[in-house]
């Protein structure tokens, strides 16, 4: 079911109504509401997978009740391997069988070892990723004794479950997410109005930027062989700006949603394409799964602690894992060494745990200085962005050697004026918005009411005359 669907918004106000003027006595029964919800929400994709998520998240909770009655360090080590052998063996049996197989087919058929296996036609359960982190670090958090589990069976699949964030994060931490589903809620008007302007937001990122923007990447990465390379660049532009409006819209209409509920989320994406240098681009851009893998890989593996050679090693197996996280195929691979390789700079002059300052703090354009930092890390991230969106590494090779050659320095075949009119539109608000959670929260807090309400006029009539045709969410296939 998509968040910008018929079926969607049919099913929010009959689950809202419910929720608030049925079970608003209890806080037991919305949990039920929402746990019922939620299974629905997903298995209108495909209900056979319902299964395969109630299993996930009774793994995790009965594992964690038995670490907290285990005194015995080993036991409880053997709980938490149960939990993790459970979820991601589900998850690679789903996601990176036939990788596997393929990949060891290659690998002996190269040393002059024939090799013969057969992959299987497997359909991959919609957002398992990322239901399946969530519960994992349950389980990890409960073992490393920062959370105690919780024994109530209903709230805690409702935490696994909770169809705002189920299919495409953010990916919440238990400590964050679960106490909030073990305590009563009540409605808060201005929680909710801040909630719908942040869905709206959302909307307009996803249906006015990412599905414009995504028929244009289609149509020159499809046809990477038949353009230039000023084309080939403009296509993986109009790709970043895709999946940026796609992800972090569908991120805010998460936390948005959330907030119509009566639950906080954390923020997911914080202006990333405003970042200064990659490793500042990695805090602001997927910031919950950035934080996990740093909580649960880079610093289990000794993190920055144990000298330059081991951070950079580190840094390397994170990202790579990163790459592999998104999708079984060797592109995503690159993409991943990629990045690792940007932040090499970094780790050789120990400067990726620098603190934050503001973008442009108190200025309405940065220094030149900024503003090239600027324009130099989106070109980067644009650059790595070929590797996640080619068909195969060998177009990306194809896409990269035309870009760099002298192609380059024509004018580009596709010129849609009205999307670069829509995008000067959508990074001015962006920018203006950087300091705040979501860019237009505190749009015409300031000024006249028909100042904010004429802004949001504005966007409604954008999103239904300039809304592209409608596309699944990207982030739904991982």
């Amino acid at each position: 079911m998509l968040f910008n669907s018929l079926d969607f918004a049919i099913f929010l106000p009959i689950v809202f109504i419910l929720y608030w003027f049925v079970t608003q006595k209890n806080w037991r029964l919305q949990n039920g509401l929402i746990v019922l919800a939620s299974y629905v929400f997903y298995g209108w994709w495909d209900w056979r997978f319902l299964s395969l998520l109630f299993f996930s998240s009774m793994v995790d909770y009965v594992a964690g009740l038995a670490m907290m009655k285990e005194q015995q360090q080993r036991r409880r080590k053997w709980y938490l391997f149960i939990s993790i052998a459970c979820n991601l063996g589900l998850l690679g049996f789903f996601k990176y069988y036939n990788f596997f197989i393929e990949s060891f087919t290659t690998a002996f058929s190269f040393l002059g070892t024939p090799f013969h296996a057969g992959t299987l036609y497997i359909i991959l359960p919609v957002g398992i990723s990322f239901y399946t982190f969530q519960s994992l670090s349950y389980g990890i958090d409960v073992y490393r004794r920062k959370l105690e589990p919780t024994r109530d069976p209903i709230a805690f699949l409702a935490f696994v479950s909770f169809f705002p964030q189920l299919v495409a994060g953010p990916i919440e931490r238990a400590t964050h997410l679960l106490p909030q589903f073990q305590k009563a809620r009540t409605f808060e008007y201005s929680k909710a109005v801040d909630g719908m302007r942040q869905i709206l937001w959302g909307l307009f990122k996803k249906m006015v930027i990412a599905d414009n923007c995504g028929q244009f990447a289609d149509q020159i990465f499809s046809q990477s062989g038949s353009y230039s390379g000023s084309t080939l660049l403009l296509g993986a532009f109009f790709f970043a700006m895709q999946i940026y409006g796609d992800f972090s819209g569908y991120s805010d209409m998460a936390v948005g949603l959330s907030r119509l509920f009566g639950f906080d989320l954390m923020q997911n994406f914080s202006f990333p394409y405003f970042s200064r240098n990659v490793a500042e681009f990695w805090r602001r851009w997927h910031i919950s799964l950035s934080t996990w893998f740093r909580d649960y890989l880079y610093i289990p593996l000794g993190g920055n602690k144990k000298g330059r050679s081991k951070t950079i090693r580190n840094t390397f197996i994170t990202f790579l894992v990163s790459g592999l996280w998104h999708g079984a195929h060797l592109k995503y691979l690159a993409w991943g060494g990629l990045h690792a390789l940007y932040m090499l700079p970094h780790l050789l002059k120990n400067k990726t745990a620098k603190k934050e300052t503001a973008i442009a703090a108190g200025k309405l354009i940065p220094g030149w200085k900024e503003g090239f930092s600027i324009l130099l890390t989106f070109l980067l991230v644009v650059l790595a962005w070929i590797f996640f969106r080619a068909n195969s590494l060998a177009d990306a090779n194809q896409i990269y050697s035309e870009i760099f050659s002298s192609s380059f320095f024509t004018i580009p075949e596709v010129l849609p004026k009205k999307i670069f009119l829509l995008l000067v539109f959508f990074l001015l608000i962006e920018w203006l918005g950087r300091h705040s959670f979501y860019a237009i929260e505190k749009t015409g807090s300031k000024g006249p009411v028909w100042i904010r309400w004429a802004f949001y006029y504005l966007i409604v009539l954008l999103i239904f005359s300039e809304g592209g045709r409608t596309q699944p969410f990207i982030y739904f296939q991982f």
